[in-house]
């Protein structure tokens, strides 16, 4: 079930958190993921953060982890360098996540995503076993603290995700669905891909991508509608799976991200009613 409708934080690239909170304002909701990094690091002050936020009657939904040393230049740099992956990085960006988990729990968060980065499907993989095992320990960092965990897809297919969401065992760690990043990364439809995961996933992003012109290169995102992905079924499938699911809004591209992102909220808006209107749906 849809449990709330915001934005992702770091799509906003504003200065300040009083910019921030403005900008949410502006997109229509009164949700944010927010990327504890910034606020981690100190370049935000979590006071601050917290002070702007509350002024302005916006709420946390959740919280996003990112990694030292993460390349996104082409699919193979970031086929290197995602979520996990780098050896060199790893006692660093485990103890962010230690550092962050603390924060989180400050902030009264129940929920943190980040990318895991490329797994191998093969399960007898050296490097599959190599990645599983850091991510048991990030994990853990915030699991321990009672906040739960969700890999955001797109950087491996449904299939091996689920094989390596079985293997890690923890039912506290789930997924961040995300239907442009299986359309950017070309990993396979992401209807399918979203009904295959489902009783996985904990919270969802919105946003939009046309599948590229060519294999080994990225995918183009596009703004909410003109891309390939079927939102009327989308949030139909979403709003039928187990658990209370929030949906944030993420722009990474474009030059309007503010109103491309404002144009996104009323377009998954629009579907709510459909959705009270289906036959046999409680009311």
């Amino acid at each position: 079930m849809i449990e709330a409708l915001g934005v992702c934080s770091w799509s906003m690239h504003a200065k300040d958190p009083s910019e921030l909170a403005d900008m949410v304002r502006a997109v229509g909701v009164r949700r944010v993921q927010i990327a504890l990094d910034p606020i981690r690091s100190g370049a935000w002050t979590e006071s601050d953060t917290c002070d702007a936020l509350r002024r302005a009657g916006i709420g946390l939904a959740s919280g996003m982890v990112g990694f030292e040393g993460e390349d996104y230049s082409t699919l193979e740099s970031i086929r290197r360098t995602g979520g996990v992956r780098l050896d060199g990085n790893w006692e660093r960006n485990l103890e962010a996540c230690a550092e962050s988990a603390m924060l989180a729990r400050r902030l009264g968060l129940t929920l943190v995503t980040f990318h895991a980065g490329f797994l191998p499907h093969e399960a007898g993989d050296p490097e599959r076993a190599l990645m599983l095992g850091r991510l048991r320990e990030a994990s853990a960092c915030f699991l321990r603290l009672g906040i739960r965990v969700a890999f955001e897809t797109g950087q491996e297919s449904a299939s091996t995700l689920l094989g390596c969401l079985a293997d890690m065992a923890p039912t506290w760690v789930g997924v961040n669905f995300d239907p442009a990043n299986m359309i950017l990364y070309g990993m396979g439809n992401p209807g399918e891909a979203l009904r295959a995961l489902g009783p996985r996933v904990l919270q969802a992003h919105v946003k939009d991508a046309v599948p590229a012109a060519s294999p080994g290169t990225w995918g183009t995102e596009v703004a909410v509608g003109d891309g390939a992905v079927d939102w009327t079924a989308f949030v139909r499938t979403i709003d039928d799976l187990p658990g209370r699911i929030g949906l944030m809004i993420e722009r990474e591209a474009g030059v309007s991200r503010v109103e491309d992102m404002a144009r996104a909220a009323r377009r998954i808006e629009q579907e709510l009613p459909r959705l009270r209107e289906r036959p046999g749906r409680a009311q």
